[in-house]
């Protein structure tokens, strides 16, 4: 890893972050360790460690994780002028093997890192602006995530208070929680009385001030179920207090995943593999965020390998001449996995994934058989697009 000018490096620190100690050690050209000791995750005593260490020449401080609980150590080295890097999983678990002795601790890894930077600089990677870019994706992505875990538990606890007080209207309303206007009703008008209050054309006339295309039809199958049931379930009152702060609820929280999908845009925007990315069909910002985020630092051989870290290469088990067959992974990256599956679903208008699909519904295969079939032939599209920074290309990509 080049430091960017002429002067040599005289001290090399590597540093094994932990969550309220990091473990620094530091050699010097010849190899000879000068500092060996265990840091707090505290500014003022990393800092006053980086001032020590700076008296014996230009120091490059090499961490072992960027991002999450490394990250406080590499903005204070930042601060104080020296250089950053990094050393990533996989090289540091290779090198590791090259030294002696089979004890997994602190010091040794940290030793470890710091030879490395001093014999193996072509190990390290420098911590570009892509890969700044990364872990705040890595955050907002992580963020978006609980979102969405939050917004599918209180929509469950809404049709589930909706299917034990009116059934009938929860198969009108469930599906159609995901859009404003169902929420809006369920703030002021909880109950199938208050519902029924408003009669049938203030109700149509309040859901198309919200949903103007489909309030009619929302209405009416709103207005039909109502006189499906006639009697007053248990329970409805309490009802009537909890789904109006329930549908306050989901209104927020999609409100904020809004507000996070729209970060992540602009992240996303700015990753210099945005273009390769987003130019295949069924690949958003979220989607490239996610395959940004699960792929940074790994390096993947071949397209199988990213495939099976994704978890998208069947399995094949066999038993003498009974049982044999292929059948999808239970392992790999589920998160990398379900972004790529949805794609896949999403890609279904374009034509060449379509003629894809297709292909391998007329093989017999189901539904989701043939959508992983269609993720696993894109993953190996996306491999060859990461691997060469080319766009994607509708004319060659799933010609297989």
């Amino acid at each position: 890893m080049s430091t960017g000018d002429d002067v040599e490096v005289g001290v090399f620190v590597g540093v094994d972050v932990g969550k309220a100690n990091h473990h620094a050690v530091a050699v010097d050209r010849s190899g000879r360790v000068i500092l060996d000791r265990p840091v707090p995750q505290d500014e003022a005593r990393i800092g006053g460690l980086i001032d020590e260490l700076v008296a014996f020449g230009r120091v490059l401080f090499v961490v072992d994780q960027p991002a999450t609980i490394g990250a406080l150590a590499l903005a204070v080295a930042r601060a104080r002028g020296v250089d950053i890097g990094y050393l990533p999983g996989l090289a540091m678990r290779r090198i590791a093997d090259l030294h002696p002795g089979e004890a997994k601790t602190d010091a040794r890894d940290a030793a470890v890192i710091a030879h490395a930077a001093r014999t193996m600089p072509h190990a390290l990677r420098a911590l570009r602006v892509d890969d700044e870019i990364t872990a705040e994706l890595a955050m907002l992505s992580g963020f978006d995530d609980d979102l969405a875990g939050q917004i599918n538990r209180v929509s469950n606890r809404v049709r589930g208070l909706l299917t034990q007080i009116h059934p009938a209207l929860e198969r009108v309303i469930g599906p159609e929680l995901h859009h404003p206007a169902m929420l809006e009703l369920l703030q002021r008008y909880p109950t199938p009385a208050t519902i029924r209050s408003l009669g049938r054309a203030r109700l149509a006339a309040r859901l198309r001030r919200r949903a103007p295309r489909i309030g009619d039809r929302l209405a009416g199958q709103i207005w039909d179920a109502l006189g499906e049931q006639t009697v007053i379930v248990t329970g409805t009152d309490a009802a009537a207090r909890v789904l109006p702060r329930l549908a306050e609820q989901l209104l927020m929280l999609r409100r904020q995943r809004k507000e996070i999908a729209a970060q992540v845009e602009e992240l996303v925007d700015a990753h210099p593999l945005c273009e390769v990315l987003t130019s295949m069909p069924g690949v958003g910002a979220r989607t490239a965020a996610r395959i940004i985020v699960e792929t940074a630092g790994r390096h993947f051989p071949t397209s199988a390998h990213l495939a099976a870290y994704a978890g998208l290469a069947p399995v094949t088990r066999r038993s003498g001449t009974s049982i044999r067959g292929e059948h999808p992974s239970q392992r790999g990256n589920r998160r990398l996995k379900r972004a790529l599956y949805l794609s896949a679903f999403s890609s279904l208008r374009d034509p060449a994934s379509r003629r894809y699909y297709d292909r391998k519904r007329a093989e017999r295969k189901t539904h989701q058989q043939a959508l992983l079939a269609l993720a696993r032939r894109r993953s190996d599209v996306i491999y060859a697009m990461l691997r060469d920074h080319r766009p994607y290309n509708p004319e060659i990509a799933l010609a297989a």
